[in-house]
């Protein structure tokens, strides 16, 4: 079959079974400390016949932007998708970005789709089902409501029937596993060409790297792994983000509430502060993330608000927009006057009044910011020698999987 072209870059057809995994909130540590712990031996032989690499996934390093860069293989500034959630200068209100209306650019999933491959995709919650798939046939549905899929919509009737396990809770690490267990199903049922599988981050808010339940969620999904390997898949799991400690020593949060902040400085309401981490699924994080844009008034200094900002405690990097987007290739339309990045260990929330934390059974883990951006970026193949100044992002997933991986039954004397 022929190569296709998707957003200025070309893609072999697979030779093989591609299967990219995209395991939310994985940092780095969290496979390290399991494979110390002998948890992933599938991960340990993947490694050692394959490629173990660290990439760098998009700020802000949240959930929407990442997915939709993995399966774009292109930036925010080129499909739009720059949050969870967004300020509508034109209607004033501020708005869920997970409508498909807000997809700016073609998916590899549609484009190998329109040209015969047979793609499959399960995602964790439905709230990014409809981005994944949009302009693609095939088979697309969330674990979240698998109970509802229908062939007309989804491309499956019953898929909680179909998997055979029982509908999961969002908050729960059962709902990543039915997105494996779904994709071992569909592998052996229908062998598509093309698989995307993208897992929820609840386990990962809670517990850190090396933690008992930590190792236990990636020893179940190591299993899977394995059995999508046996079926002779190429693999590339990769992450859409890293996760950190946003507490100090006590426990307790570390919050830069930014709206409290700028109504003391400005005056009530002047200035909006738009946290894009925020979507329905607040209970384990409370809608605190490292990343915020500012949306300011043209009456406002605009360069007295950012210096004033950046000398806060807990505060990476505040940049206008233009540079702000120049530098994390978002899109200039949909973000604000400012943008914000907190330290490793500090979140940014909007007014102390506005946070309900009720929900944080566990000190505060989360992300969003330059310090959860290194994310694995593994293949189960060794891989041909990357052109020199290749910079290696988790949207790198297809462009390693289908142009770069050295199939299983091609020889691999020249593999690097």
């Amino acid at each position: 079959m022929k190569a296709i072209n998707v957003n200025g870059k070309t893609y072999a057809w697979p030779q093989e079974p591609i299967v990219v995994v995209c395991v939310d909130g994985c940092e780095p540590d969290y496979l390290k400390e399991a494979l110390k712990a002998g948890a992933m031996p599938w991960l340990k032989g993947a490694i050692a016949q394959g490629s173990d690499l660290i990439g760098d996934c998009v700020v802000p390093s949240f959930t929407n932007p990442n997915n939709l860069s993995i399966v774009t293989g292109a930036p925010p500034s080129v499909h739009g998708i720059c949050g969870n959630y967004l300020y509508d200068r034109e209607s004033g209100q501020e708005v869920m970005m997970n409508d498909p209306k807000f997809l700016r650019a073609d998916t590899i999933l549609a484009a190998f789709a329109r040209e015969g491959a047979k793609v499959a995709v399960v995602t964790a919650k439905d709230k990014l089902r409809l981005l994944l798939g949009k302009g693609m046939k095939g088979i697309c549905f969330s674990a979240e409501k698998a109970d509802q899929t229908t062939k007309a919509e989804h491309g499956i009737d019953n898929a909680l029937g179909f998997v055979g396990l029982p509908l999961p809770s969002v908050y729960s690490a059962d709902l990543s596993e039915f997105v494996f267990a779904a994709g071992v199903k569909l592998m052996k049922a229908e062998q598509p060409d093309i698989m995307y599988l993208s897992t929820t981050d609840y386990i990962q808010h809670k517990h850190a790297p090396g933690t008992p339940v930590a190792n236990d969620f990636y020893r179940m999904m190591d299993g899977y792994l394995g059995q999508l390997e046996a079926m002779g898949a190429t693999i590339v799991f990769t992450a859409d983000h890293g996760m950190n400690d946003k507490h100090g020593a006590d426990g307790q949060p570390q919050v830069i509430y930014l709206q409290d902040t700028l109504d003391e400085w400005l005056g009530a309401g002047v200035a909006r502060v738009i946290l894009p981490i925020t979507d329905p699924y607040v209970v384990h994080h409370g809608a605190l993330g490292s990343f915020a844009t500012i949306y300011l008034p043209e009456t406002v200094d605009h360069k007295s608000v950012i210096a004033r900002l950046a000398k806060l405690p807990g505060m990476e990097l505040v940049l206008d927009r233009a540079e702000g987007c120049r530098r994390f290739e978002l899109p200039e339309d949909r973000v604000g006057d400012v943008i914000a990045v907190s330290a490793k260990n500090h979140a940014l929330g909007t007014a102390v009044a506005r946070h309900d934390l009720s929900g944080l059974t566990v000190p505060l883990r989360s992300h969003g910011g330059m310090t959860e951006q290194q994310v694995p970026v593994i293949v189960n193949r060794k891989l041909k020698a990357l052109p020199a100044g290749y910079r290696l992002r988790n949207f790198s997933a297809f462009d390693l999987a289908c142009n770069y991986a050295i199939p299983a039954a091609t020889p691999q004397k020249k593999a690097i």
